[in-house]
Parts: structure tokens; sequence; C-alpha cells
């Protein structure tokens, strides 16, 4: 099937997945890295406190607050 066609298909709201092999489909950059970073030990218990206060885990907080400072560094 020609890309054209596809794309029709698939605007038209018809299933396309028969002309897909979903067993090798994956996302782009979505594998997991693991980094080491260091923190002195206040800064891991201030970490902790405001982990439990959330509820979250010490590594979800870490990752939201990476996460947003990301953002918003990338908006002007």
């Amino acid at each position: 099937m020609k890309a054209k066609r596809f794309d029709q298909q698939f605007d038209a709201g018809e299933s396309v997945l028969e002309h897909l092999d979903v067993q090798r489909a994956y996302r782009p950059g979505i594998d997991i890295k693991r980094v080491n970073i260091d923190f002195p030990q206040w800064r891991v218990q201030s970490i902790d406190r405001q982990a439990r206060r959330l509820g979250v885990t010490r590594q979800s907080l870490i990752k939201l607050g990476l996460a947003e400072r990301l953002e918003a560094c990338a908006t002007p």
C-alpha cells in the first residue's frame, strides 16, 4: 500500500492495523537509561521529606522536578 492511500484510510477512521507489523513496533527515544547522581545528605533528607508529604517515591519526585525544570527552561 502506498503512503497516500494509507494516510487516506487512516484519516477516514478506517483500521490500518492489517498493514502494520505491530510485533516489531516501538516508540523511539523512550528506552530507559540509568544514571547516578550524588547529593549531599541534607538534600536527600529534604527530598525524602517532600516525597513523603506528597506520597510519592524519592525517584518520582526527582524525575518530576527535573521534568518541570527542563520544561520551564525550554519555554521562552
